[in-house]
């Protein structure tokens, strides 16, 4: 049977370095951790997981809660958690809570009953239960973060884009291609992101000195059926909008149905911009301008950042903002 000792001779380690790898490999250098992994793989050697979480008092394992994991705008921050937790011998617990409070706290109680050690959300809900009006963290709470979403009042750990400036952006865009006009389907109304989104139109078109037709903002739900529900409505009135942004590509790509079952051209009829650039929008039709948001990086970021937690560190700062790109694609042209 291939022993710690050996590892340690063939990686060229002490032992106390290969079980410091083993126990806690965001402490050792990527170098120190890539040889002794090289050769723990090449000797088959096994550890009794069981026994030393057992020892430690860990789970090596971090639960993440999804509003809805059928969004593919989810896949691919889940991708980047995965990376970084797997090289660091975690694993994740992937929580479907359907922005559910009841199944959020369910699963945020697996920390407690020492199944899991750390919480990362990727809906707008803290999953513990606190004081409303608390302005700062509970030292009771165990290591939380989230990711894309953010809480409006309590400073949580936070891996997200500056959705006003996105949002501006994506309205400037459509500005500059001469259009006046301009309808917002957002997101649901208790999202502090969604909220940064609106007042990015807001301060966009307001720069511009363009006024916002109340009639022409909608609220979906970030799903396909509210993008086409949203857009059959807008449809409807005697005065068009000549654009329309929506909060996320799935509203935005519902709403390009609607626009082709009533038999309207795109772009040249309506020019659509839509947020997230998940994979649909370069193969819808047409292709879809967009925001870009880092998802895979998103998705590094807040689990190196819960990791930081475990190993007794605090952030060195609660919000960390990833650069966005505007995608320009052929779902926008100048009126």
């Amino acid at each position: 049977m291939v022993t710690i000792k050996d590892v340690a001779k063939l990686a060229g380690v002490s032992i106390a370095t290969v079980s410091r790898t083993l126990a806690e490999p965001h402490k050792v250098s990527e170098k120190t951790r890539d040889k002794v992994m090289e050769a723990v793989a090449s000797s088959g050697y096994v550890t009794n997981t069981l026994a030393r979480n057992f020892r430690r008092r860990r789970s090596n394992t971090v639960v993440v809660l999804v509003p809805d994991i059928a969004n593919p705008f989810f896949a691919n921050i889940i991708q980047g958690i995965e990376r970084v937790a797997s090289r660091s011998q975690y694993r994740i617990l992937l929580g479907d809570t359907q922005g559910n409070e009841s199944s959020e706290h369910a699963y945020a109680e697996l920390v407690s009953q020492r199944q899991a050690d750390g919480v990362i959300c990727l809906g707008r809900n803290i999953p513990f239960p606190y004081r409303k009006g608390r302005k700062t963290l509970d030292p009771d709470w165990p290591p939380f973060a989230m990711a894309c979403e953010y809480h409006g009042e309590i400073p949580v750990p936070t891996v997200c884009i500056d959705n006003v400036a996105a949002a501006a952006e994506a309205i400037n865009h459509l500005i500059e291609l001469g259009h006046r006009d301009i309808a917002f389907i957002n997101g649901p109304a208790d999202s502090p992101l969604c909220d940064d989104r609106m007042l990015g139109f807001r301060q966009a078109m307001q720069a511009a000195q363009l006024p916002v037709n109340s009639r022409w903002l909608k609220s979906g739900d970030f799903t396909l059926a509210s993008g086409y529900r949203c857009m059959e409505e807008l449809l409807t009135l005697s005065r068009r909008p000549t654009a329309l942004f929506c909060a996320n590509d799935e509203m935005a790509i519902g709403a390009m149905q609607a626009c082709r079952d009533a038999e309207l051209s795109l772009p040249e009829d309506m020019s659509v911009v839509g947020f997230d650039d998940i994979a649909f929008a370069a193969y819808s039709h047409p292709r879809l301008t967009t925001v870009n948001q880092p998802r895979n990086r998103i998705g590094e970021q807040v689990m190196k950042m819960m990791l930081a937690m475990l190993a007794g560190e605090n952030p060195t700062e609660s919000r960390l903002v990833l650069p966005h790109e505007l995608v320009v694609r052929e779902s926008t042209c100048a009126v």
